[in-house]
């Protein structure tokens, strides 16, 4: 093969570099919803990896799973402290974290749990929960005098806050029919098998925060 030939494989990776970079910093990458981009990512992780370094940010891959995101670096506080790391702790931070309001932040916490128990059934790959099922799911940990008309009202809210963070797709629905969302299987990277070990304790301050009555959006 002569240099004329390789130029355009040449120019074509730099290409596929540039995308990978693009959609990754837009949010996660899913095996399914783009097989060729994919692809170029499986063939070149190790670059992908060199350039976002240089923004302070590190490429998580889960094959099995079929997904991939940019988080950033994590600092280790002790070099920091002494000024002996990277610098990286001084990069300003390209991937910003949001605070989660209480509704959702439970919401994750009972769709964690959902899909932990449907791993273990065995049965499919994609969870799929209706409106309904989703209701249910917050229902049960409402204390007896807690408002809650509200905060179904308020579900469609946080299930939207939920799709836009990537947890959760909603899917096509028949019209007049009710919605359906797949739990995305990312959810597992961002709340861990020590979360869920802790999952009791949790719930049972989040039902003594309801209990209270802090059912708003307040962060």
């Amino acid at each position: 093969m002569d240099a004329s030939e390789a130029e355009p494989a040449s120019e074509a990776g730099v290409n596929d570099l540039s995308a990978l970079a693009v959609t990754l910093l837009k949010g996660v990458l899913y095996q399914e919803l783009d097989a060729a981009l994919w692809a170029a990512l499986l063939k070149l992780q190790a670059r992908l990896r060199d350039y976002v370094a240089v923004l302070g940010l590190e490429l998580v891959l889960d094959e099995a799973e079929g997904y991939a995101y940019l988080r950033a670096k994590p600092v280790d506080e002790t070099e920091a402290a002494a000024g002996t790391g990277t610098g990286a702790a001084k990069l300003p931070r390209l991937v910003v974290r949001r605070p989660l309001s209480f509704p959702v932040s439970l919401l994750l916490a009972l769709l964690r749990k959902k899909l932990a128990e449907f791993d273990a059934s065995g049965l499919d790959t994609r969870l799929v929960l209706a409106r309904e099922e989703l209701m249910e799911l917050i229902r049960i940990f409402l204390p007896a005098s807690s408002n809650e008309a509200r905060l179904i009202d308020q579900l469609d809210t946080h299930l939207n806050k939920i799709v836009e963070l990537g947890f959760l797709r909603k899917l096509k629905s028949a019209a007049g029919q009710p919605p359906s969302f797949e739990v995305r299987r990312i959810l597992k990277a961002f709340v861990d098998a020590q979360w869920l070990a802790d999952f009791d304790a949790r719930l049972a301050a989040y039902q003594a925060q309801l209990a209270a009555g802090d059912g708003s959006d307040e962060a």
